[in-house]
């Protein structure tokens, strides 16, 4: 009796599976260049802003009294102190209004009613008397569509009395099309580069066979702070703010196939 070696056979459905498989493997190592070029490129835009935003706070107080544990807040003292604010806010939005600026373009913020502690004086022979009192802030925000009004605007603010000028923020009227234009800055950097190294390199590039944005626009808007806590005498229709500019970084990733010399020759 003799021995036949005999190799496993494998089940019908694998091996069709492997059978089909093959075909496809081979296709799609066929569709992807074995040489590519990878690039990578950041662009910085710097745009002028045009569009800037005003902070301001105003605020009243309640009169200071004696802190103890049975001491509650004067309701009634709370109402004046109100309706002080509430008047103070009108005033405002007029005095703007009246400068040229339209209601819609003006924003209040909602009511914040904040404790504060004080240290009362003493009379040398024992400690100060802790007091305490309430104060009631409104912020506004304002928005100007021309920079050129931001001086006459600064002005209406002081003549309003504003107890706080928080700061200019500047920004674009148009955020889409600054961003555009900075990733194509960046797209336009990378097929630069990749030209000079295809150049450099004697080598013939093919189609585009990858990008991605491997980093989007930042927009950032630009700040410029104020003095918080006390209004200037005067802004000064003479006076000059520049909004300087704001910077977008862009960064994309490009890949290109490298044609070969059958390629070129087949072309």
């Amino acid at each position: 009796m003799s021995l036949v070696n005999r190799r496993p056979l494998l089940p019908g459905a694998l091996l069709s599976a492997l059978l089909l498989a093959t075909p496809m493997l081979a296709a799609a190592q066929q569709d992807t260049p074995r040489n590519r070029l990878d690039v990578q490129a950041q662009a910085e835009l710097q745009v002028v802003p045009d569009e800037a935003t005003l902070s301001a706070r105003l605020w009243e107080r309640t009169p200071a009294v004696a802190q103890r544990e049975d001491t509650q807040t004067d309701s009634e003292a709370l109402a004046k102190a109100r309706q002080r604010l509430e008047e103070r806010a009108t005033t405002l939005i007029q005095t703007l209004e009246d400068a040229g600026l339209e209601r819609d373009a003006i924003s209040a913020g909602s009511l914040r009613v904040q404790p504060e502690s004080l240290q009362g004086k003493s009379d040398g022979e024992s400690e100060p008397t802790p007091l305490v009192r309430t104060r009631l802030e409104r912020p506004f925000q304002i928005e100007i569509a021309d920079l050129d009004d931001l001086p006459m605007m600064l002005d209406a603010l002081t003549e309003a009395g504003v107890n706080a000028l928080d700061g200019v923020t500047y920004d674009l009227s148009d955020r889409e099309q600054a961003t555009d234009e900075a990733l194509t800055k960046a797209l336009e950097k990378a097929r630069h580069k990749a030209e000079l190294m295809a150049r450099t390199l004697d080598v013939t590039l093919g189609p585009v066979i990858n990008v991605s944005e491997n980093h989007a626009p930042v927009f950032q808007p630009r700040m410029m702070a104020m003095s918080a806590d006390a209004a200037p005498e005067s802004a000064g229709s003479n006076a000059e703010y520049r909004p300087g500019t704001i910077t977008l970084d862009a960064m994309v990733n490009v890949s290109w196939a490298i044609e070969s010399a059958s390629e070129q020759s087949e072309q």
